[in-house]
């Protein structure tokens, strides 16, 4: 059994950061991608941002350049650093991992979602 838990999330102004993080626990052989996604009231869930296992990332274009995905693959953890942040910035952020079990099979898992609220 795997859990995905996000923490970090709150209340922040215009123009300030949050640092998100999330942990994947359980019975966890290897992970292979990690992303974080958003949702906001009304819209769908949309790809904040990803990385690899060795490391390469990717961005909406939306928070490329305020926006910063990382890992730490010995602990099973992803973090988001968010800085300068918009009012539309606001939303339930979700962390997903690609996680790989004793026999190399693939399975999707997502945590509940942490809500972010940018606002003055």
């Amino acid at each position: 059994q795997v859990r995905m838990v996000e923490s970090g999330g709150g209340l922040v102004q215009p123009g300030g950061s949050l640092r998100l993080s999330c942990v994947a626990s359980g019975t966890v052989f290897d992970i292979n991608g990690m992303a974080w996604y958003r949702q906001a009231p009304g819209k769908a869930r949309e790809l904040v941002a990803g990385i690899t296992r060795s490391g390469r990332t990717n961005y909406a274009d939306s928070v490329r350049g305020r926006f910063t995905i990382s890992r730490d693959n010995a602990e099973n953890t992803v973090a988001l650093q968010m800085d300068n942040l918009k009012p539309e910035d606001t939303a339930v952020y979700i962390c997903n991992a690609d996680i790989v079990d004793w026999s190399a099979r693939e399975y999707d898992y997502w945590g509940r979602g942490t809500q972010v609220t940018v606002s003055s």
